[in-house]
Order: structure tokens, then C-alpha cells, then sequence
């Protein structure tokens, strides 16, 4: 779980001047998922989970909601902790890798074209709202190449 605790460490707020903006750490990006992730980011919910999206300071396939913000990155790498053997959490048909830290819950999806991870902050309760208003966004763009079992 070595992202975890960095991954959530890295959202910041800008909170000088007038952005308003949600800070997020480039990654790179893992080949043939721009289009993919274009896709996604044209077509996030202006709400999740209660929250209302939120600007992202930089020109990354990301969305962000919440003042405390929740934040979706499109095109990332597999976690290192994800194994064969790893349990896989199907919600409204998008099966999901859960990694667990003090600051919250990092899940990525399993068996799609292009990876989409979720950092979902402690106090957004309950996660699963998140993933629940975040399912047909990634289903309607990023094509499931093995499903969860």
C-alpha cells in the first residue's frame, strides 16, 4: 500500500488568490487511454455523493468534488498491491481494488480498457456512495476487458 498515504498526501487545495481549484499530482498516464480517459472527464457527474464538483488546477484526466475533495484520476497504473489472488468489490457492475490508510480509501477499478482510481477521503461516508454515483460514468466509457469474479 505503499500510494496510499502519498495519494492522499498529494491532493491539496489551492487556496491562494482567487482559484479555487483542486490541486492534483501529474502521473503518468499509461499508453492508449487518452481517449479513453478524454471521454470520462467530458462526462463526471456535477455531484457525487453529495458533493458538487470541483475545478482541477492542472490539465490532468482527473475530477474532483467536495471541499474536502473526493478525486478521480483516469489512466493510472496498476496499485502494487494488487495481485492475482486480490479481492475484487463489484459495485453496479465495476469491480473495484480497495486500498485502506489513515487519511482514507484508494479503489481502483479491475478489468477495464484503461484504470480509473478513486481516492475517497475518511470523513466521505459512506465510500460506496462515491463509487455507486461514479458506476455509469465509467461503464458508459471505459469498456470492461475482464470482469470482476
Amino acid at each position: 500500500m505503499r500510494a496510499l498515504p502519498a495519494a492522499l498526501a498529494s491532493i491539496a487545495l489551492v487556496v491562494s488568490g482567487c482559484s479555487s481549484g483542486v490541486l492534483v499530482d501529474s502521473y503518468a498516464r499509461e499508453p492508449g487511454t487518452a481517449d479513453l480517459c478524454d471521454a470520462l472527464v467530458a462526462d463526471l457527474p456535477a455531484e457525487v455523493a453529495g458533493q458538487d464538483r470541483r475545478e482541477v488546477a492542472q490539465d490532468v484526466p482527473a475530477g474532483a468534488w467536495g471541499e474536502v475533495p473526493v478525486v478521480l484520476r483516469c489512466g493510472v497504473p496498476d496499485p502494487d498491491a494488487l495481485e492475482p489472488t486480490s479481492p475484487c468489490y463489484e459495485v453496479e457492475g465495476v469491480g473495484w481494488f480497495e486500498e485502506r490508510g489513515a487519511d482514507g480509501r484508494v479503489f481502483t477499478t479491475i478489468g477495464r480498457a484503461a484504470n480509473v482510481s478513486v481516492e475517497v477521503p475518511a470523513p466521505v461516508q459512506p465510500a460506496a456512495d462515491v463509487l455507486v454515483d461514479l458506476a455509469d460514468v465509467v461503464t458508459g466509457n471505459v469498456p470492461v476487458e475482464q470482469p470482476c469474479v
